[in-house]
């Protein structure tokens, strides 16, 4: 029988803009979080006992709605903390029922129980997480790694192929592009990450053929 690995993911997408939440659990302990759970909560709710993994926690990288609209709701149901973005995204969590009007996705406004900094640590069971704050998309926007399994979610920092857009409120192409090229690349190429909409890629990809943060397009 072959050992399983200490993690485990499955990616759920919610909302009417797709949004990759991701289901992230312990092996060893069967304990769980998931990562930007923005809406749809049947589907969340089955993905879960489908695996059958126990809940313990909520972790958000960043405060928009197709992220997080209604992370609040879904924790209080599941009796769990909230840890995540940095605070800098109190902004964009205020404003969650306005925006989600907007978009015509379900918004409420919370509180997380734990705002993250640069270097914090998150644990799921037995899993161990660094955060790294990674703004420019939103000014508190945040990312989690795993080393053991080479695995990061960035959230909507960097895509496949794309980075995070920067022209929303708050948002600053500099600082987006210093917190991948500072802050991701170092973590290795063959860092697999789960973005924050569309298909998964791996820094080393990015690094050779991303239109914005390759290393050819840096140089020009």
């Amino acid at each position: 029988m072959t050992e399983q690995p200490p993690m485990r993911a499955a990616i759920v997408p919610v909302t009417p803009l797709q949004q990759n939440c991701t289901l992230l659990w312990c092996t060893k302990t069967m304990r769980g979080a998931f990562v930007d759970p923005g809406g749809d909560l049947p589907k969340l709710r089955a993905a879960a006992a489908h695996h059958g993994v126990t809940i313990e926690k909520v972790l958000l990288t960043h405060g928009h709605i197709d992220h997080c609209g209604e992370a609040g709701t879904f924790a209080k149901e599941l009796g769990v903390p909230i840890e995540g973005p940095h605070e800098a995204d109190r902004y964009w969590i205020a404003k969650l029922e306005d925006d989600g009007r907007a978009y015509g996705i379900p918004g409420r406004v919370f509180e997380p129980d734990r705002w993250l900094e640069q270097g914090d640590r998150v644990t799921v069971g037995e899993l161990v997480f660094d955060v790294y704050h990674c703004p420019g998309h939103t000014p508190g926007h945040v990312v989690f790694h795993h080393p053991p399994s080479k695995l990061a979610l960035v959230g909507d920092v960097l895509f496949a192929g794309s980075i995070g857009r920067t022209d929303f409120p708050l948002g600053n192409h500099q600082d987006l592009l210093d917190a991948i090229t500072t802050r991701l690349w170092p973590l290795g190429g063959e860092t697999r990450f789960v973005p924050g909409h569309g298909p998964m890629s791996s820094f080393a990809a990015e690094r050779a053929s991303n239109p914005y943060v390759s290393d050819a397009a840096l140089a020009a």
